[in-house]
């Protein structure tokens, strides 16, 4: 069986007030939905505003540990941290 990921505390807040913002959230969605990442390009077509506003919230999820941002020249790539994801829900079910 595979060891859980444990998150400290800090963590755990820095996550919650990530998904608390309904954007963030729907781009979390956006990025789960695909199992090998979403094209930054991609993300900005869905998303109604400035390149500058997406990448603050792209750097505020990347803080919480929930995302990866894989740079490519002036291309970037989003990845799910999906064992973040899992142990905060974790850390939810166990309250």
């Amino acid at each position: 069986m595979p060891k859980r990921k444990a998150l400290t505390e800090s963590q755990i807040r820095r996550i919650a007030k990530a998904l608390a913002d309904p954007r963030r959230h729907d781009i979390l969605k956006k990025v789960g939905a695909r199992t090998h990442g979403v094209a930054c390009a991609d993300l900005r077509e869905c998303q109604p505003v400035s390149a500058a506003t997406l990448s603050h919230h792209l750097k505020d999820l990347e803080a919480a540990g929930l995302i990866t941002i894989v740079r490519r020249g002036k291309f970037a790539d989003i990845i799910l941290q999906r064992d973040v994801l899992e142990a905060y829900l974790n850390h939810l079910r166990a309250i």
